[in-house]
Protein backbone atom coordinates (compact mmCIF):
# COMPACT_ATOMS: atom_id res chain seq x y z
CA UNK A 1 0.00 0.00 0.00
CA UNK A 2 3.23 2.00 -0.76
CA UNK A 3 1.15 4.91 -2.54
CA UNK A 4 -1.70 4.87 0.13
CA UNK A 5 0.43 5.14 3.20
CA UNK A 6 3.01 8.25 1.50
CA UNK A 7 -0.68 10.01 1.11
CA UNK A 8 -1.59 9.50 4.46
CA UNK A 9 1.29 10.09 6.31
CA UNK A 10 1.76 13.61 4.57
CA UNK A 11 -1.54 14.71 5.90
CA UNK A 12 -0.43 13.22 9.57
CA UNK A 13 -2.93 10.47 10.15
CA UNK A 14 -3.03 7.51 12.22
CA UNK A 15 -4.70 4.47 13.42
CA UNK A 16 -4.64 1.15 14.88
CA UNK A 17 -6.60 -1.68 16.36
CA UNK A 18 -6.36 -4.94 18.26
CA UNK A 19 -5.65 -7.93 15.82
CA UNK A 20 -6.05 -11.74 15.83
CA UNK A 21 -3.58 -14.42 15.25
CA UNK A 22 -2.71 -16.85 12.29
CA UNK A 23 -0.14 -19.08 12.16
CA UNK A 24 3.11 -19.28 10.17
CA UNK A 25 3.82 -20.39 6.76
CA UNK A 26 5.55 -23.69 6.45
CA UNK A 27 7.15 -24.12 3.10
CA UNK A 28 10.89 -22.84 3.17
CA UNK A 29 12.04 -20.75 -0.25
CA UNK A 30 15.01 -19.76 0.89
CA UNK A 31 17.24 -17.94 3.73
CA UNK A 32 15.71 -14.60 5.29
CA UNK A 33 18.51 -12.28 3.19
CA UNK A 34 18.56 -8.97 3.24
CA UNK A 35 15.19 -6.12 3.11
CA UNK A 36 14.67 -3.27 0.47
CA UNK A 37 12.60 -0.37 1.17
CA UNK A 38 12.00 3.10 -0.27
CA UNK A 39 13.47 6.07 2.13
CA UNK A 40 11.64 9.31 1.32
CA UNK A 41 14.71 12.17 0.83
CA UNK A 42 13.54 15.56 0.96
CA UNK A 43 16.08 16.85 -1.07
CA UNK A 44 14.16 15.82 -4.09
CA UNK A 45 10.90 15.36 -2.78
CA UNK A 46 10.53 11.55 -3.51
CA UNK A 47 12.17 8.66 -2.05
CA UNK A 48 15.90 6.73 -3.00
CA UNK A 49 15.76 2.89 -2.61
CA UNK A 50 18.13 1.10 0.04
CA UNK A 51 18.97 -2.51 1.00
CA UNK A 52 19.42 -3.63 4.85
CA UNK A 53 20.02 -6.78 7.03
CA UNK A 54 17.30 -7.99 8.58
CA UNK A 55 18.12 -6.24 12.11
CA UNK A 56 18.70 -2.87 10.05
CA UNK A 57 22.56 -3.26 9.61
CA UNK A 58 24.51 -2.01 6.52
CA UNK A 59 22.11 0.38 5.35
CA UNK A 60 22.54 0.87 1.71
CA UNK A 61 21.43 3.54 -0.80
CA UNK A 62 20.80 3.11 -4.71
CA UNK A 63 21.11 5.61 -6.71
CA UNK A 64 21.51 8.58 -4.69
CA UNK A 65 19.70 12.07 -5.66
CA UNK A 66 17.23 9.91 -7.93
CA UNK A 67 13.94 8.91 -7.37
CA UNK A 68 13.48 4.89 -7.30
CA UNK A 69 10.52 2.79 -5.14
CA UNK A 70 8.84 0.11 -5.21
CA UNK A 71 11.67 -1.94 -5.21
CA UNK A 72 11.30 -6.13 -5.88
CA UNK A 73 13.71 -8.73 -5.30
CA UNK A 74 13.73 -11.11 -7.94
CA UNK A 75 12.76 -14.84 -6.95
CA UNK A 76 16.63 -15.93 -6.40
CA UNK A 77 17.70 -12.70 -4.80
CA UNK A 78 20.32 -11.79 -7.27
CA UNK A 79 18.33 -8.81 -8.52
CA UNK A 80 16.65 -6.19 -7.45
CA UNK A 81 13.54 -4.61 -9.50
CA UNK A 82 12.95 -0.74 -8.87
CA UNK A 83 10.72 1.58 -10.27
CA UNK A 84 12.09 5.30 -11.77
CA UNK A 85 10.68 8.45 -14.10
CA UNK A 86 14.39 8.44 -15.70
CA UNK A 87 13.52 11.50 -17.64
CA UNK A 88 9.71 10.15 -19.02
CA UNK A 89 7.68 13.47 -19.41
CA UNK A 90 4.28 14.12 -17.77
CA UNK A 91 2.08 13.19 -19.28
CA UNK A 92 2.19 10.30 -19.37
CA UNK A 93 4.50 9.92 -16.98
CA UNK A 94 5.56 6.16 -18.39
CA UNK A 95 7.90 5.10 -15.59
CA UNK A 96 10.87 2.81 -16.01
CA UNK A 97 11.71 0.15 -14.83
CA UNK A 98 15.44 -0.42 -13.10
CA UNK A 99 16.62 -4.10 -12.56
CA UNK A 100 19.76 -3.82 -10.34
CA UNK A 101 22.56 -5.92 -9.60
CA UNK A 102 23.34 -4.77 -5.72
CA UNK A 103 26.51 -6.65 -5.05
CA UNK A 104 27.76 -5.07 -8.36
CA UNK A 105 26.36 -1.84 -8.64
CA UNK A 106 25.60 -2.81 -12.59
CA UNK A 107 22.19 -2.02 -14.29
CA UNK A 108 19.94 -2.38 -16.93
CA UNK A 109 16.80 -0.06 -17.83
CA UNK A 110 13.46 -1.45 -19.57
CA UNK A 111 11.53 1.45 -21.12
CA UNK A 112 8.12 1.53 -21.40
CA UNK A 113 6.74 -0.42 -24.02
CA UNK A 114 3.59 2.11 -24.64
CA UNK A 115 4.90 5.82 -24.61
CA UNK A 116 0.88 6.69 -24.09
CA UNK A 117 0.41 4.19 -20.93
CA UNK A 118 2.43 4.81 -17.28
CA UNK A 119 3.48 1.89 -16.82
CA UNK A 120 5.06 0.61 -13.42
CA UNK A 121 6.24 -2.39 -13.24
CA UNK A 122 8.86 -3.79 -10.30
CA UNK A 123 7.03 -7.53 -9.56
CA UNK A 124 9.03 -10.36 -10.73
CA UNK A 125 6.97 -13.41 -11.68
CA UNK A 126 8.08 -16.75 -10.18
CA UNK A 127 9.78 -17.94 -13.35
CA UNK A 128 11.60 -14.26 -13.38
CA UNK A 129 10.24 -13.88 -16.81
CA UNK A 130 8.29 -11.13 -16.37
CA UNK A 131 6.90 -7.93 -14.52
CA UNK A 132 3.37 -7.66 -13.37
CA UNK A 133 2.38 -3.58 -13.85
CA UNK A 134 0.12 -1.07 -12.41
CA UNK A 135 -0.56 0.52 -15.85
CA UNK A 136 -2.97 3.46 -16.68
CA UNK A 137 -4.25 5.66 -19.71
CA UNK A 138 -4.64 9.51 -19.56
CA UNK A 139 -8.75 9.02 -20.52
CA UNK A 140 -8.37 6.36 -17.98
CA UNK A 141 -10.06 3.19 -20.74
CA UNK A 142 -7.26 1.12 -20.47
CA UNK A 143 -6.37 1.09 -17.02
CA UNK A 144 -5.95 -2.42 -15.17
CA UNK A 145 -2.73 -4.79 -14.12
CA UNK A 146 -0.56 -6.15 -17.43
CA UNK A 147 2.64 -8.16 -17.62
CA UNK A 148 6.04 -7.04 -19.35
CA UNK A 149 8.64 -9.55 -20.33
CA UNK A 150 12.01 -8.88 -18.02
CA UNK A 151 14.56 -9.02 -20.81
CA UNK A 152 13.44 -6.33 -23.20
CA UNK A 153 10.11 -4.50 -21.32
CA UNK A 154 8.35 -5.45 -24.22
CA UNK A 155 5.22 -8.09 -25.34
CA UNK A 156 2.95 -6.09 -23.41
CA UNK A 157 -0.29 -8.31 -21.89
CA UNK A 158 -3.41 -7.47 -20.21
CA UNK A 159 -4.45 -9.30 -17.51
CA UNK A 160 -7.15 -6.98 -15.70
CA UNK A 161 -8.90 -4.12 -17.09
CA UNK A 162 -10.74 -1.48 -14.89
CA UNK A 163 -11.49 1.99 -16.78
CA UNK A 164 -11.79 5.37 -14.39
CA UNK A 165 -9.84 2.83 -11.40
CA UNK A 166 -7.14 1.49 -10.25
CA UNK A 167 -5.70 -1.84 -10.68
CA UNK A 168 -2.41 -2.80 -8.64
CA UNK A 169 -0.82 -5.83 -8.88
CA UNK A 170 0.39 -7.33 -5.16
CA UNK A 171 2.44 -10.81 -5.69
CA UNK A 172 2.41 -13.91 -8.18
CA UNK A 173 1.01 -17.52 -5.89
CA UNK A 174 4.57 -19.48 -4.83
CA UNK A 175 2.94 -21.47 -7.69
CA UNK A 176 3.15 -18.85 -10.77
CA UNK A 177 -0.03 -19.82 -11.71
CA UNK A 178 -1.82 -16.37 -9.71
CA UNK A 179 -1.42 -13.26 -9.48
CA UNK A 180 -2.96 -10.85 -5.97
CA UNK A 181 -4.06 -7.56 -6.55
CA UNK A 182 -6.29 -4.76 -5.62
CA UNK A 183 -8.66 -3.11 -6.83
CA UNK A 184 -8.89 0.62 -5.69
CA UNK A 185 -10.29 4.24 -6.26
CA UNK A 186 -8.36 7.53 -7.26
CA UNK A 187 -5.16 7.77 -6.05
CA UNK A 188 -5.35 4.59 -4.72
CA UNK A 189 -7.11 5.12 -2.38
CA UNK A 190 -9.49 2.50 0.00
CA UNK A 191 -12.95 3.04 -0.14
CA UNK A 192 -16.10 0.91 0.53
CA UNK A 193 -16.43 -0.36 -3.08
CA UNK A 194 -12.95 -1.38 -3.33
CA UNK A 195 -10.95 -4.51 -2.28
CA UNK A 196 -8.31 -7.42 -3.12
CA UNK A 197 -8.95 -9.96 -5.99
CA UNK A 198 -6.95 -12.90 -7.10
CA UNK A 199 -7.08 -13.82 -11.07
CA UNK A 200 -5.08 -15.97 -13.37
CA UNK A 201 -2.13 -15.00 -15.22
CA UNK A 202 -3.86 -15.59 -18.35
CA UNK A 203 -6.72 -13.21 -17.37
CA UNK A 204 -9.08 -15.50 -16.50
CA UNK A 205 -10.77 -17.11 -13.10
CA UNK A 206 -11.53 -13.67 -11.31
CA UNK A 207 -12.36 -13.25 -7.75
CA UNK A 208 -12.81 -11.13 -4.95
CA UNK A 209 -11.03 -12.52 -1.54
CA UNK A 210 -12.01 -9.40 0.58
CA UNK A 211 -15.09 -7.81 1.89
CA UNK A 212 -15.57 -4.68 0.34
CA UNK A 213 -13.28 -2.01 2.23
CA UNK A 214 -10.63 -4.49 2.54
CA UNK A 215 -7.83 -3.47 0.36
CA UNK A 216 -4.71 -2.75 -0.52
CA UNK A 217 -1.68 -1.05 -3.07
CA UNK A 218 0.98 -3.26 -1.26
CA UNK A 219 1.09 -6.97 0.01
CA UNK A 220 2.35 -10.61 -0.47
CA UNK A 221 1.51 -13.83 -0.38
CA UNK A 222 2.95 -16.35 1.69
CA UNK A 223 5.69 -18.92 0.94
CA UNK A 224 3.56 -22.04 1.41
CA UNK A 225 0.83 -20.26 -0.92
CA UNK A 226 -1.92 -20.43 1.68
CA UNK A 227 -2.37 -16.98 2.65
CA UNK A 228 -2.22 -13.39 1.31
CA UNK A 229 -1.00 -10.62 3.97
CA UNK A 230 -1.54 -7.35 3.42
CA UNK A 231 -2.69 -3.97 5.28
CA UNK A 232 -6.21 -2.41 5.27
CA UNK A 233 -8.34 0.21 7.35
CA UNK A 234 -10.24 3.08 7.71
CA UNK A 235 -7.63 5.42 8.32
CA UNK A 236 -3.87 3.99 8.14
CA UNK A 237 -3.24 0.06 8.47
CA UNK A 238 -4.06 -3.01 10.35
CA UNK A 239 -2.23 -5.96 9.14
CA UNK A 240 -4.46 -9.11 8.29
CA UNK A 241 -4.01 -12.38 6.09
CA UNK A 242 -7.09 -14.21 3.82
CA UNK A 243 -6.96 -17.35 2.00
CA UNK A 244 -6.88 -17.51 -1.58
CA UNK A 245 -9.90 -19.02 -1.65
CA UNK A 246 -11.75 -15.58 0.35
CA UNK A 247 -11.85 -17.75 3.65
CA UNK A 248 -9.80 -17.14 6.96
CA UNK A 249 -9.89 -13.49 6.99
CA UNK A 250 -7.84 -12.60 10.09
CA UNK A 251 -6.19 -10.03 11.58
CA UNK A 252 -1.90 -10.18 12.78
CA UNK A 253 -2.25 -9.07 16.46
CA UNK A 254 0.86 -6.76 16.76
CA UNK A 255 1.57 -5.16 19.81
CA UNK A 256 1.53 -1.13 18.88
CA UNK A 257 0.07 1.96 20.19
CA UNK A 258 -3.38 3.17 19.53
CA UNK A 259 -1.94 5.91 17.95
CA UNK A 260 0.06 3.86 15.23
CA UNK A 261 -0.58 2.54 11.95
CA UNK A 262 1.21 -0.75 10.16
CA UNK A 263 1.17 -1.68 6.22
CA UNK A 264 3.32 -2.47 3.53
CA UNK A 265 3.69 -6.18 5.05
CA UNK A 266 6.19 -8.35 3.11
CA UNK A 267 6.90 -11.94 4.40
CA UNK A 268 10.08 -13.62 5.17
CA UNK A 269 11.23 -16.05 2.56
CA UNK A 270 11.16 -18.83 5.14
CA UNK A 271 7.11 -17.67 5.93
CA UNK A 272 8.27 -17.86 9.93
CA UNK A 273 8.25 -14.19 9.88
CA UNK A 274 6.97 -10.39 8.37
CA UNK A 275 8.38 -7.29 7.60
CA UNK A 276 6.20 -4.08 7.15
CA UNK A 277 6.20 -0.83 8.78
CA UNK A 278 5.06 1.01 11.47
CA UNK A 279 4.42 4.53 12.01
CA UNK A 280 3.95 6.20 15.48
CA UNK A 281 2.36 9.66 15.85
CA UNK A 282 3.95 12.38 17.72
CA UNK A 283 1.30 14.73 17.77
CA UNK A 284 -1.37 16.57 15.07
CA UNK A 285 0.00 16.09 11.62
CA UNK A 286 3.25 14.70 12.92
CA UNK A 287 4.70 11.12 13.19
CA UNK A 288 7.93 8.51 12.78
CA UNK A 289 7.86 5.80 10.25
CA UNK A 290 10.55 3.04 10.70
CA UNK A 291 10.30 -0.71 9.28
CA UNK A 292 10.29 -3.15 11.81
CA UNK A 293 10.10 -7.39 11.36
CA UNK A 294 7.58 -9.45 13.47
CA UNK A 295 7.06 -13.31 13.73
CA UNK A 296 4.13 -14.64 11.35
CA UNK A 297 2.03 -14.28 14.93
CA UNK A 298 2.81 -10.87 15.39
CA UNK A 299 5.06 -11.80 18.12
CA UNK A 300 8.25 -10.55 18.78
CA UNK A 301 8.13 -7.21 17.15
CA UNK A 302 11.65 -5.82 16.33
CA UNK A 303 12.72 -2.38 14.77
CA UNK A 304 14.67 -2.65 11.25
CA UNK A 305 14.99 1.01 10.51
CA UNK A 306 14.45 4.66 12.34
CA UNK A 307 13.74 7.42 9.24
CA UNK A 308 13.15 11.50 10.05
CA UNK A 309 10.81 10.85 7.76
CA UNK A 310 9.24 7.62 6.71
CA UNK A 311 10.54 4.03 4.80
CA UNK A 312 8.36 2.57 3.15
CA UNK A 313 7.63 0.12 0.11
CA UNK A 314 9.24 -3.20 1.82
CA UNK A 315 10.45 -6.67 0.32
CA UNK A 316 11.89 -9.24 2.32
CA UNK A 317 13.89 -11.11 -0.58
CA UNK A 318 16.87 -14.36 -0.30
CA UNK A 319 19.72 -11.51 -1.02
CA UNK A 320 22.83 -12.75 1.39
CA UNK A 321 23.01 -10.75 4.38
CA UNK A 322 25.95 -7.97 4.28
CA UNK A 323 28.67 -9.05 7.04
Amino acid sequence: MHKLIVLMLVAGVAALAALTAMPAAGKVLGPNGQIAFARYDPSIGDTVTYTANPDGRQARPFFPGMQTGAPHWSPDGSELALQAGLDNPCPPCAASTIILDPDTGGYRVLSPPDPNLSTNCSIWSRDAKRFACEVGSNDGSRNGVYTIRTSDGQGLMQITSNPGGNDVPIDYSPDGKQLAFGRLGQDHACGTNNALYVVNVDGSGLRRITPWGFCDDDGSWSPDGTKIAFASGKRLGRIYVVHPDRTGLMQIPIPVSASSGLGDVSWSPDGAKMAFILFTGRGPGTGQEGIYTANANGTDLQQVTSSPIFDHEVDWGPHPITP
